[in-house]
């Protein structure tokens, strides 16, 4: 509940919450921002941006702890969850929906729950974001034990966050927590608590430009430390795909000739006989091995090329 000032002194105002967070803070770095030239003006907003890749390196332990606990839940059959409001939410929704063609993962694998759903992501929707129990609702609908859910607010407090938390941990899932408040007190349902202190904005309570750089750093970094932990890239290459169409069988013929420096035609043959499947053909020429066997020490492997081709090499040989 918040305040208001009358004769009588500070008298509260119902429906109010005032957010002690760094976020909320004036910039002074930035106060005279509205004198500034264009030219000044960006350069301030870029100079406050270049602090957020330092504060997220403070916090890569606890995003590798929350990155292992992805990990195990999806090597046991469980999902990874998304839970935000506002733009946390929205990022949420991005990167989830972005590893689905990036590392043809299936659909379900990460899942996005947006406070005020489909059509808060282009809208407002009054009081979502402070809907405890759509929260928990919504997760109560959806997680099952030895998921992984990541919350991520700005202030470390949204009630629909915390519900969804809460409900998980309840429910016998893993949770983690990203937030931007080092004030905010952390929920005891709460395994793994990521904290990337970006400071005040540089317009005071705008949070889609730090803390929401930060969280989309933190979410590329953890989705994509987890595809690489299971696998679903070679080297640094996105090797997770199949062929579809000829834009896709033109990149994949790429990757496949960059991976093991066969010429084009090689490359084609050996990607038709593994029916478009870029991880048996990679197998399959780096191996020297038939596409049958490539298939099966790939699914000995659980789709780990370099571990799959550790098993093939000395029968190779």
């Amino acid at each position: 509940m918040g305040s208001r000032t009358t004769k009588a002194g500070l008298e509260p105002v119902a429906g109010v919450v005032h957010v002690d967070s760094p976020t909320e803070q004036r910039n002074a770095r930035t106060t005279d921002i509205d004198r500034m030239s264009t030219r000044d003006i960006l350069s301030v907003v870029n100079a406050e941006d270049a602090r957020v890749a330092g504060a997220v390196r403070a916090v890569l332990d606890e995003i590798a702890d929350a990155v292992d606990h992805a990990v195990a839940a999806l090597r046991g059959g469980g999902r990874v969850h998304y839970v935000g409001a506002g733009t946390s939410g929205r990022l949420a929704v991005l990167d989830a929906a972005e590893l689905v063609p990036t590392y043809n993962v299936p659909a379900d694998w990460f899942l996005a729950h947006h406070a005020g759903g489909e059509r808060a992501l282009r809208l407002p929707v009054e009081n979502a974001e402070d809907d405890e129990t759509a929260g928990a609702r919504e997760i109560a609908e959806s997680v099952q034990p030895g998921d992984f859910v990541l919350g991520l607010t700005a202030s470390g407090r949204t009630p629909y966050v915390i519900g969804a938390l809460k409900e998980a941990k309840r429910l016998g899932a893993n949770t983690g927590l990203v937030s931007n408040n080092p004030s905010a007190a952390v929920p005891d349902e709460v395994d793994t608590s990521i904290v990337v202190d970006t400071g005040a904005e540089a317009i005071a309570g705008s949070t889609r430009m730090k803390a929401g750089t930060a969280q989309k750093m933190v979410l590329t970094a953890f989705s994509t430390a987890t595809m690489v932990k299971l696998g679903r890239t070679y080297s640094n290459l996105m090797v997770s795909m199949l062929a579809t169409n000829a834009k896709l069988r033109g990149r994949t013929l790429r990757i496949l000739q960059e991976a093991t420096g066969a010429g084009q035609q090689a490359c084609d043959e050996a990607l038709t006989a593994a029916g478009g499947d870029l991880k048996v053909a990679l197998v399959h020429l780096l191996g020297g091995v038939s596409v049958d066997t490539a298939s099966t020490a790939l699914d000995h492997a659980g789709g780990h090329v370099r571990a799959a081709l550790d098993e093939v090499r000395p029968r190779a040989s």
